[in-house]
């Protein structure tokens, strides 16, 4: 079951989120989602967890918890069909 984990720290770990996923199953990866500009994180991340039932158990044990002074938000991740179109930007006048 791949999570979308949101609301991180600039400074947090792939070795950060491993120690708090682990303790609810097997983690297949993690992704943190960097900027193409700048190189820094962005701020989410993608994890993958063996199975459902241990995907659900971290969603429920993770969410809204407080890591580096931020409530994490974690919720199964969507695939791209299914999140709504982004709206072009307006052109500046």
């Amino acid at each position: 079951m791949k999570l979308y984990v949101g609301n991180l720290s600039s400074e947090t770990s792939e070795a950060d989120l491993r120690a708090l996923f682990e303790p609810f199953g097997t983690i297949a990866e993690i992704n943190i989602i960097n900027d193409r500009m700048t190189g820094r994180p962005r701020g989410f991340a993608f994890v993958t967890m063996s199975s459902v039932t241990e995907g659900r158990a971290a969603i429920n044990g993770l969410q809204g918890k407080g890591v580096g002074g931020r409530p994490l938000v974690v919720n199964e991740a969507r695939s791209k069909e299914d999140r709504p179109k982004r709206r072009p930007p307006r052109p500046y006048r």
